[in-house]
Protein backbone atom coordinates (compact mmCIF):
# COMPACT_ATOMS: atom_id res chain seq x y z
CA UNK A 1 0.00 0.00 0.00
CA UNK A 2 1.37 3.25 -0.87
CA UNK A 3 2.41 5.65 2.19
CA UNK A 4 0.28 9.10 1.62
CA UNK A 5 3.24 10.43 3.08
CA UNK A 6 5.96 9.19 0.83
CA UNK A 7 7.22 12.57 -1.05
CA UNK A 8 8.73 10.33 -3.82
CA UNK A 9 5.98 8.28 -4.25
CA UNK A 10 3.73 10.96 -4.40
CA UNK A 11 6.91 13.35 -6.86
CA UNK A 12 7.39 10.74 -8.64
CA UNK A 13 7.07 12.41 -12.10
CA UNK A 14 9.28 16.05 -10.45
CA UNK A 15 12.58 16.13 -10.68
CA UNK A 16 12.77 18.42 -7.23
CA UNK A 17 10.68 19.81 -4.85
CA UNK A 18 11.95 22.10 -1.71
CA UNK A 19 10.68 22.25 1.30
CA UNK A 20 11.62 26.05 3.30
CA UNK A 21 11.38 26.46 6.44
CA UNK A 22 12.54 30.03 8.52
CA UNK A 23 10.99 29.91 11.88
CA UNK A 24 12.45 33.55 12.68
CA UNK A 25 10.14 35.07 9.91
CA UNK A 26 7.08 32.03 9.88
CA UNK A 27 7.85 30.92 6.30
CA UNK A 28 6.75 27.80 5.52
CA UNK A 29 6.80 27.37 1.84
CA UNK A 30 7.00 24.14 -1.02
CA UNK A 31 9.05 24.95 -4.09
CA UNK A 32 8.00 21.64 -6.51
CA UNK A 33 10.02 21.53 -9.99
CA UNK A 34 8.35 19.18 -12.49
CA UNK A 35 10.10 19.42 -15.05
CA UNK A 36 13.26 21.53 -16.96
CA UNK A 37 13.36 19.44 -20.03
CA UNK A 38 12.84 22.79 -22.14
CA UNK A 39 14.34 25.48 -20.09
CA UNK A 40 13.87 26.99 -16.31
CA UNK A 41 11.39 26.42 -14.38
CA UNK A 42 9.01 29.33 -14.40
CA UNK A 43 5.79 29.35 -12.29
CA UNK A 44 4.08 31.30 -9.64
CA UNK A 45 4.10 31.67 -6.04
CA UNK A 46 0.31 30.58 -4.07
CA UNK A 47 0.33 32.13 -0.71
CA UNK A 48 -2.66 30.10 0.86
CA UNK A 49 -4.24 28.97 4.05
CA UNK A 50 -4.18 25.45 3.12
CA UNK A 51 -5.89 22.71 5.45
CA UNK A 52 -2.36 20.72 6.37
CA UNK A 53 0.61 20.39 4.53
CA UNK A 54 -0.23 17.63 2.69
CA UNK A 55 -2.96 19.40 0.65
CA UNK A 56 -0.30 21.81 -0.01
CA UNK A 57 1.99 19.62 -1.34
CA UNK A 58 -0.80 18.08 -3.34
CA UNK A 59 -1.23 21.11 -5.01
CA UNK A 60 1.93 22.34 -5.73
CA UNK A 61 2.78 19.28 -7.41
CA UNK A 62 -0.20 19.41 -9.36
CA UNK A 63 0.64 23.30 -10.36
CA UNK A 64 4.02 22.39 -11.17
CA UNK A 65 2.89 19.64 -13.61
CA UNK A 66 0.17 21.86 -15.31
CA UNK A 67 2.93 24.79 -15.68
CA UNK A 68 5.56 22.15 -17.80
CA UNK A 69 2.36 21.63 -20.14
CA UNK A 70 1.30 25.14 -20.11
CA UNK A 71 4.89 26.25 -21.30
CA UNK A 72 5.25 23.69 -23.79
CA UNK A 73 1.78 24.22 -25.48
CA UNK A 74 2.64 27.74 -25.32
CA UNK A 75 5.85 27.44 -27.26
CA UNK A 76 8.41 28.68 -24.67
CA UNK A 77 11.44 27.18 -23.45
CA UNK A 78 10.78 26.97 -20.32
CA UNK A 79 10.07 24.51 -17.68
CA UNK A 80 7.48 24.21 -15.17
CA UNK A 81 7.33 24.37 -11.41
CA UNK A 82 5.45 26.09 -9.07
CA UNK A 83 5.32 27.41 -5.43
CA UNK A 84 3.03 27.94 -2.38
CA UNK A 85 3.70 29.56 0.80
CA UNK A 86 1.71 28.27 4.17
CA UNK A 87 -0.30 30.60 5.75
CA UNK A 88 -3.15 33.57 5.47
CA UNK A 89 -1.58 36.39 3.01
CA UNK A 90 -3.86 39.23 4.65
CA UNK A 91 -2.06 38.37 8.52
CA UNK A 92 0.73 36.73 7.84
CA UNK A 93 2.81 38.60 5.10
CA UNK A 94 5.61 40.69 5.68
CA UNK A 95 8.73 41.89 4.19
CA UNK A 96 11.08 39.41 6.13
CA UNK A 97 8.92 36.38 5.43
CA UNK A 98 9.08 37.15 1.66
CA UNK A 99 12.71 37.88 1.94
CA UNK A 100 13.28 34.94 3.48
CA UNK A 101 11.57 33.11 0.88
CA UNK A 102 13.61 34.66 -1.98
CA UNK A 103 16.67 33.78 0.19
CA UNK A 104 15.54 30.08 -1.02
CA UNK A 105 14.72 30.41 -4.52
CA UNK A 106 18.26 31.98 -4.79
CA UNK A 107 19.57 28.87 -3.35
CA UNK A 108 18.20 26.80 -6.67
CA UNK A 109 20.25 28.71 -8.80
CA UNK A 110 18.11 29.43 -11.50
CA UNK A 111 16.19 26.29 -11.88
CA UNK A 112 13.16 27.49 -10.61
CA UNK A 113 11.93 31.35 -11.38
CA UNK A 114 8.94 32.52 -9.73
CA UNK A 115 6.43 34.96 -10.13
CA UNK A 116 2.81 35.94 -9.00
CA UNK A 117 -0.30 33.60 -8.32
CA UNK A 118 -3.17 33.84 -6.21
CA UNK A 119 -2.33 35.34 -2.52
CA UNK A 120 1.17 37.43 -4.09
CA UNK A 121 1.16 40.18 -6.24
CA UNK A 122 3.86 42.69 -8.65
CA UNK A 123 4.73 44.06 -5.15
CA UNK A 124 5.79 40.93 -3.93
CA UNK A 125 7.79 40.08 -6.58
CA UNK A 126 9.98 43.32 -6.19
CA UNK A 127 10.55 42.41 -2.54
CA UNK A 128 11.19 38.82 -3.13
CA UNK A 129 13.67 40.35 -5.97
CA UNK A 130 15.90 42.10 -3.15
CA UNK A 131 17.22 38.60 -2.23
CA UNK A 132 17.22 36.63 -5.98
CA UNK A 133 17.75 37.64 -9.54
CA UNK A 134 15.22 34.92 -10.45
CA UNK A 135 11.79 36.83 -10.19
CA UNK A 136 9.51 37.87 -13.22
CA UNK A 137 6.56 39.52 -12.54
CA UNK A 138 7.91 42.31 -10.77
CA UNK A 139 5.92 46.16 -10.79
CA UNK A 140 6.76 48.14 -14.03
CA UNK A 141 8.79 50.85 -11.90
CA UNK A 142 10.74 48.15 -11.65
CA UNK A 143 11.38 46.85 -14.89
CA UNK A 144 9.04 44.34 -14.79
CA UNK A 145 5.57 43.07 -16.59
CA UNK A 146 3.63 44.49 -13.80
CA UNK A 147 0.04 42.23 -13.41
CA UNK A 148 0.46 39.33 -15.15
CA UNK A 149 -3.56 38.97 -15.01
CA UNK A 150 -4.41 41.64 -17.97
CA UNK A 151 -2.69 38.81 -20.54
CA UNK A 152 -3.97 35.72 -18.41
CA UNK A 153 -7.83 36.87 -18.87
CA UNK A 154 -7.12 38.69 -22.52
CA UNK A 155 -5.83 34.76 -23.31
CA UNK A 156 -8.78 32.86 -22.23
CA UNK A 157 -11.43 35.34 -23.75
CA UNK A 158 -9.34 34.77 -27.32
CA UNK A 159 -9.34 30.77 -26.54
CA UNK A 160 -13.23 31.34 -25.76
CA UNK A 161 -14.23 32.80 -28.62
CA UNK A 162 -12.13 30.17 -30.42
CA UNK A 163 -14.21 27.16 -28.22
CA UNK A 164 -17.46 29.34 -29.50
CA UNK A 165 -16.22 28.87 -33.24
CA UNK A 166 -16.25 25.19 -32.28
CA UNK A 167 -19.39 25.41 -31.36
CA UNK A 168 -21.48 27.01 -32.54
CA UNK A 169 -19.75 27.83 -35.92
CA UNK A 170 -18.97 31.61 -35.12
CA UNK A 171 -16.45 33.15 -32.60
CA UNK A 172 -18.35 35.93 -31.80
CA UNK A 173 -19.85 35.46 -27.92
CA UNK A 174 -22.53 38.42 -28.36
CA UNK A 175 -25.91 37.57 -26.83
CA UNK A 176 -23.79 34.15 -25.16
CA UNK A 177 -25.07 33.97 -21.39
CA UNK A 178 -21.28 33.75 -20.13
CA UNK A 179 -21.26 32.35 -16.06
CA UNK A 180 -18.11 33.85 -14.42
CA UNK A 181 -17.15 32.18 -11.11
CA UNK A 182 -14.24 34.30 -9.28
CA UNK A 183 -14.10 37.76 -10.34
CA UNK A 184 -10.81 38.60 -8.93
CA UNK A 185 -7.60 39.83 -10.97
CA UNK A 186 -7.84 37.48 -14.00
CA UNK A 187 -12.46 37.21 -13.76
CA UNK A 188 -12.77 40.78 -13.20
CA UNK A 189 -10.57 41.71 -16.94
CA UNK A 190 -12.40 38.54 -18.54
CA UNK A 191 -15.49 40.36 -17.71
CA UNK A 192 -14.56 43.27 -19.36
CA UNK A 193 -13.58 41.73 -22.46
CA UNK A 194 -17.07 39.79 -22.63
CA UNK A 195 -18.92 43.22 -21.64
CA UNK A 196 -17.18 44.90 -24.89
CA UNK A 197 -18.52 42.14 -26.80
CA UNK A 198 -22.12 42.39 -25.78
CA UNK A 199 -21.98 39.22 -24.26
CA UNK A 200 -24.76 38.58 -21.44
CA UNK A 201 -22.59 38.04 -18.36
CA UNK A 202 -23.11 36.54 -14.69
CA UNK A 203 -20.90 36.46 -11.91
CA UNK A 204 -20.02 35.07 -8.38
CA UNK A 205 -17.46 35.28 -6.22
CA UNK A 206 -16.68 34.48 -2.11
CA UNK A 207 -15.13 38.08 -1.91
CA UNK A 208 -18.33 40.80 -1.34
CA UNK A 209 -15.62 43.51 -2.03
CA UNK A 210 -14.58 41.93 -5.37
CA UNK A 211 -18.40 41.55 -6.51
CA UNK A 212 -18.80 45.18 -5.63
CA UNK A 213 -16.09 46.28 -7.89
CA UNK A 214 -17.22 44.63 -11.46
CA UNK A 215 -20.68 45.95 -9.69
CA UNK A 216 -19.43 49.23 -9.90
CA UNK A 217 -17.19 48.99 -13.00
CA UNK A 218 -20.40 47.19 -15.27
CA UNK A 219 -23.63 47.42 -13.66
CA UNK A 220 -25.34 45.40 -16.63
CA UNK A 221 -23.85 42.21 -15.00
CA UNK A 222 -26.06 40.21 -13.24
CA UNK A 223 -24.48 38.29 -10.01
CA UNK A 224 -25.61 35.24 -7.75
CA UNK A 225 -24.44 34.43 -4.70
CA UNK A 226 -22.53 31.04 -4.69
CA UNK A 227 -21.01 29.22 -7.60
CA UNK A 228 -23.82 26.29 -7.01
CA UNK A 229 -26.47 28.48 -8.04
CA UNK A 230 -24.35 29.65 -11.25
CA UNK A 231 -23.85 26.40 -12.35
CA UNK A 232 -27.25 25.73 -12.49
CA UNK A 233 -28.49 28.46 -14.10
CA UNK A 234 -28.83 28.61 -17.88
CA UNK A 235 -25.24 29.37 -19.67
CA UNK A 236 -24.20 29.19 -22.71
CA UNK A 237 -20.38 29.58 -22.01
CA UNK A 238 -18.79 28.23 -18.01
CA UNK A 239 -15.65 30.16 -16.89
CA UNK A 240 -14.44 29.09 -13.45
CA UNK A 241 -11.59 31.27 -12.89
CA UNK A 242 -10.98 30.78 -9.06
CA UNK A 243 -9.29 27.33 -7.93
CA UNK A 244 -8.85 24.15 -8.86
CA UNK A 245 -11.44 21.01 -9.38
CA UNK A 246 -14.13 23.46 -10.58
CA UNK A 247 -15.43 20.56 -13.04
CA UNK A 248 -16.62 17.95 -11.03
CA UNK A 249 -19.44 15.15 -11.23
CA UNK A 250 -21.81 17.37 -9.33
CA UNK A 251 -21.47 20.78 -11.39
CA UNK A 252 -21.44 17.82 -14.67
CA UNK A 253 -24.76 17.00 -13.52
CA UNK A 254 -26.64 20.25 -13.95
CA UNK A 255 -24.50 22.23 -16.23
CA UNK A 256 -26.29 23.64 -19.32
CA UNK A 257 -23.40 25.04 -20.75
CA UNK A 258 -22.24 24.10 -24.20
CA UNK A 259 -18.72 25.73 -23.27
CA UNK A 260 -16.42 25.58 -20.70
CA UNK A 261 -13.48 28.06 -20.61
CA UNK A 262 -11.89 29.63 -17.74
CA UNK A 263 -8.62 30.69 -16.02
CA UNK A 264 -8.84 28.53 -12.89
CA UNK A 265 -5.72 26.11 -12.94
CA UNK A 266 -6.32 22.33 -12.64
CA UNK A 267 -10.13 22.64 -13.52
CA UNK A 268 -10.97 19.00 -14.02
CA UNK A 269 -11.58 17.29 -10.15
CA UNK A 270 -10.77 13.80 -11.61
CA UNK A 271 -9.53 11.48 -14.10
CA UNK A 272 -12.76 10.58 -16.38
CA UNK A 273 -13.95 14.10 -15.91
CA UNK A 274 -12.70 15.05 -19.47
CA UNK A 275 -14.62 11.96 -21.01
CA UNK A 276 -17.61 13.41 -19.35
CA UNK A 277 -17.52 16.16 -20.63
CA UNK A 278 -16.66 14.92 -24.16
CA UNK A 279 -19.27 12.39 -23.97
CA UNK A 280 -21.96 14.94 -23.48
CA UNK A 281 -20.52 17.00 -26.09
CA UNK A 282 -19.14 20.06 -23.58
CA UNK A 283 -16.61 21.98 -25.52
CA UNK A 284 -13.97 22.27 -23.01
CA UNK A 285 -10.78 24.25 -23.51
CA UNK A 286 -8.09 22.63 -21.57
CA UNK A 287 -6.96 25.19 -18.56
CA UNK A 288 -3.81 25.18 -19.54
CA UNK A 289 -3.98 26.22 -22.82
CA UNK A 290 -6.37 28.93 -22.74
CA UNK A 291 -4.95 30.74 -19.34
CA UNK A 292 -1.38 30.68 -20.48
CA UNK A 293 -1.03 34.38 -21.05
CA UNK A 294 0.11 35.33 -17.75
CA UNK A 295 3.23 33.12 -18.49
CA UNK A 296 3.57 34.23 -21.91
CA UNK A 297 4.11 38.19 -20.04
CA UNK A 298 6.01 37.13 -17.72
CA UNK A 299 8.11 34.99 -19.67
CA UNK A 300 8.68 38.29 -21.53
CA UNK A 301 10.79 39.91 -19.02
CA UNK A 302 13.34 37.26 -19.74
CA UNK A 303 14.38 38.39 -23.38
CA UNK A 304 17.75 40.72 -23.65
CA UNK A 305 15.87 43.01 -24.80
CA UNK A 306 14.10 43.42 -22.11
CA UNK A 307 9.89 43.39 -21.06
CA UNK A 308 7.60 44.60 -24.00
CA UNK A 309 3.96 44.57 -23.30
CA UNK A 310 2.99 44.58 -26.74
CA UNK A 311 5.26 41.27 -28.61
CA UNK A 312 4.08 39.37 -24.91
CA UNK A 313 0.28 40.11 -26.35
CA UNK A 314 0.83 39.37 -30.13
CA UNK A 315 2.35 36.15 -28.38
CA UNK A 316 -0.66 35.33 -26.38
CA UNK A 317 -3.26 36.05 -29.00
CA UNK A 318 -1.68 32.64 -30.53
CA UNK A 319 -3.75 31.07 -27.80
CA UNK A 320 -6.77 31.49 -29.98
CA UNK A 321 -5.16 29.48 -32.88
CA UNK A 322 -3.83 26.89 -29.93
CA UNK A 323 -7.05 26.02 -28.65
CA UNK A 324 -8.78 25.43 -32.41
CA UNK A 325 -5.43 23.52 -33.07
CA UNK A 326 -6.37 21.28 -29.46
CA UNK A 327 -10.02 20.68 -30.15
CA UNK A 328 -9.66 19.70 -34.26
CA UNK A 329 -7.06 17.39 -32.68
CA UNK A 330 -9.77 16.22 -30.11
CA UNK A 331 -12.69 15.60 -32.80
CA UNK A 332 -10.40 14.24 -35.31
CA UNK A 333 -8.50 11.31 -32.85
CA UNK A 334 -11.95 11.07 -31.27
CA UNK A 335 -10.74 11.53 -27.99
CA UNK A 336 -11.03 14.23 -25.02
CA UNK A 337 -9.39 17.86 -25.89
CA UNK A 338 -7.89 17.81 -22.29
CA UNK A 339 -6.43 14.29 -23.42
CA UNK A 340 -5.54 16.47 -27.20
CA UNK A 341 -3.54 19.53 -25.05
CA UNK A 342 -1.62 16.93 -22.89
CA UNK A 343 -0.77 14.84 -26.09
CA UNK A 344 0.30 18.06 -27.90
CA UNK A 345 2.09 19.19 -24.64
CA UNK A 346 4.05 15.87 -24.20
CA UNK A 347 5.05 15.79 -28.05
CA UNK A 348 7.38 19.04 -27.54
CA UNK A 349 8.44 17.80 -24.45
CA UNK A 350 10.22 14.76 -25.17
CA UNK A 351 11.15 15.93 -29.20
CA UNK A 352 12.89 19.17 -27.92
CA UNK A 353 13.40 18.22 -24.49
CA UNK A 354 15.98 14.93 -25.30
CA UNK A 355 17.92 17.58 -26.81
CA UNK A 356 17.98 19.62 -23.68
CA UNK A 357 17.76 17.25 -20.50
CA UNK A 358 17.53 18.21 -16.73
CA UNK A 359 18.68 22.08 -17.12
CA UNK A 360 21.47 22.92 -14.38
CA UNK A 361 22.81 26.74 -13.87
Amino acid sequence: MTDPHDVFELAAQHEQVVFANDPATGLRAIIAVHSTALGPALGGTRFYSYPSTGAALRDVLDLARGMSYKAALAGLDLGGGKAVILGNPETDRSEALLRAYGRFVETLGGRYRTACDVGTCSADMDLIARETRFVSGRTVAHGGAGDSSVLTAYGVFRGMQAAAEFAWGEESLAGRRVGVAGVGKVGRHLVRHLVEQDASVVVTDVSDAALARVRAEHPEVDVVASTAELVAAPLDVYAPCALGGAVDDDVLEVLSARVVCGAANNQLAHPGIEKSLADRGIVYAPDYCVNAGGLIQVADELDPAGFSFERAQQRAEGIAATTREVLEVAARDAIPSATAADRLAETRMRDVGRLRGIWVP
